[in-house]
């Protein structure tokens, strides 16, 4: 598990300036429907759990936890 966030992680602090977006491989596989709808919800709960690990790796609690989460994963998303 902790791998599998270290890679999320690793992912993530590419930012959404990356190619490498949740969006840009939706589009990128040419997904539409509910194929793009349950690859952009799995995408956005993995990367969830990778924020939050995240987030107490620097300990915070929270408005700054909730606010780092929020913004975490909206950079992974792409959106």
């Amino acid at each position: 598990m902790r791998l599998i966030a270290a890679i999320l992680a690793l992912c993530l602090s590419a930012g959404a300036a990356s190619a490498d977006s949740c969006t840009a491989q939706a589009t990128d596989k040419k997904l539409a429907g509910a194929a793009k709808t349950s690859f952009m919800t799995k995408y956005e709960r993995d990367a969830g759990s990778a924020c939050e690990a995240q987030a107490a790796e620097k300990n915070l609690h929270g408005a700054a936890k909730a606010s780092f989460t929020k913004k975490c994963v909206s950079d992974a998303v792409g959106a």
